[in-house]
């Protein structure tokens, strides 16, 4: 109760004192959030590529990313024969893109551009708001038809109804047959409903002007077995490619587990950095309590040797100061923790990433608030304990 009332005698100053701590453990338990959500997220964005899905890319060592130059592209060929004889892969697609632009009326845009097979679509678990999808007719027949999201739709059709509608890539016109359901950003930041999908023989034939493959995409029969389909591909376009034993591949077979990975490592590293960075402002407020302490010694000598002249032990004495500083520095972890919460949750709810509770970020902050005031509150309560009575009662 002396520790309280000696606490409350100086609001301004304890509230001050405790503003040291609240900052220090809101920004770690903030950012400790913040960092599991941009973790949940990534996870979100990469599963959302499509289930047990696989990526052959043309180029040594590429996870995702620009065809190196001087290496030759797939064919159809390999694609039949990965069909055919890849037992553990369910579907394969072939796929290729560029950045062009689409000219509709009045309004034109640059757009992603990607030819793809119809099992695109099944691998990547991605279906059409209205209208339908491309199909094998529109495969075999070349025909020029495509399919466009939203963000297309919105900023060349606008409120028209989009499908029926002509659009004009280079000198090809496409006639609008589907809207694909909005995707959103991908892992990337890039927006994967800025697109055109055109059937890979339009595009390989119309726009490309060849029927090289530029990325083969693939999914595996079931989760279990994506390694086994991968090992299947790798072997199939080795002997297609006729790459010897003991030679690099001129390609790669990658699958999203990698890049989430990676990406979920850096944010990993990212947060434990951040977090360290806000736990210095811990370090900060302790002083901040140590200094108000010694203050307060200094302000309340002639007590303190009035509670000595009467009886009191010097324990007593080193136990009301460390009380002080532990109800300062416990009351700022609480608020801390809270307002970190808060602060996690609107951030969350402002650039649309999961809220996730930040686990044991959360009681160790609290223990380390609370030992910052036991660690920096000892000196002063010894300080204080070590009065010498007959001085302290003449203190001015």
């Amino acid at each position: 109760m002396l520790a309280l009332s000696a606490l409350l005698r100086n609001k301004m100053r304890s509230l001050l004192t405790v503003l040291g701590i609240v900052i220090g453990v809101a920004a770690v338990v903030m950012m400790q959030s913040m960092g599991r959500g941009a973790t949940a997220y990534v996870g979100e964005a990469i599963s959302g590529l499509g289930s047990n899905m696989l990526f052959a890319l043309p180029g040594a060592q590429r996870t995702f990313g620009p065809v190196s130059m001087g290496v030759p592209l797939f064919t159809g060929g390999d694609l039949d024969t990965i069909r055919h004889q890849a037992h553990d892969v369910a579907l394969v697609a072939a796929a290729g893109q560029r950045q062009m632009r689409v000219v509709h009326g009045g309004s034109n845009r640059s757009v992603n551009i990607g030819g793809v097979s119809p099992e695109y679509f099944e691998i990547r678990a991605w279906a059409v708001s209205a209208g339908r999808l491309l199909n094998r007719d529109d495969e075999r027949q070349v025909a020029q038809v495509c399919v466009i999201g939203q963000t297309v739709s919105d900023a060349l059709i606008g409120g028209a109804k989009p499908i029926g509608q002509d659009l004009r890539i280079q000198n090809v016109s496409c006639r609008v047959v589907g809207v694909m359901e909005a995707k959103g950003s991908s892992a990337f930041g890039i927006d994967q409903d800025d697109v055109v999908f055109m059937p890979f023989s339009t595009f390989s034939h119309r726009i490309m002007g060849n029927d090289r493959i530029g990325t083969i995409i693939a999914s595996a029969v079931s989760k279990d077995q994506v390694d086994q389909a991968k090992e299947e591909m790798t072997q199939i376009l080795r002997r297609r490619r006729h790459i010897l034993a003991g030679d690099d591949d001129d390609f790669g077979v990658r699958d999203p587990r990698e890049i989430q990975s990676l990406l979920q490592t850096v944010t990993g590293v990212l947060t434990t950095l951040l977090a360290g960075v806000a736990a210095i402002s811990l370090l900060v407020g302790g002083i901040g309590i140590m200094n108000i302490m010694l203050v307060s010694v200094t302000e309340r000598t002639r007590e303190i040797g009035v509670r000595l002249a009467i009886g009191a032990r010097s324990s007593d004495i080193l136990t009301q100061f460390l009380v002080e500083a532990m109800t300062l520095s416990g009351v700022g972890g609480v608020l801390g923790i809270g307002l970190g919460l808060a602060g996690a949750w609107g951030t969350a709810q402002a650039i649309h990433v999961p809220f996730v509770l930040p686990g044991l970020a959360t009681p160790v902050a609290f223990g380390v608030s609370v030992l910052v005031g036991v660690v920096f509150g000892v000196f002063p309560a010894r300080k204080a304990s070590r009065l010498n009575p007959l001085a302290a009662l003449r203190f001015e």
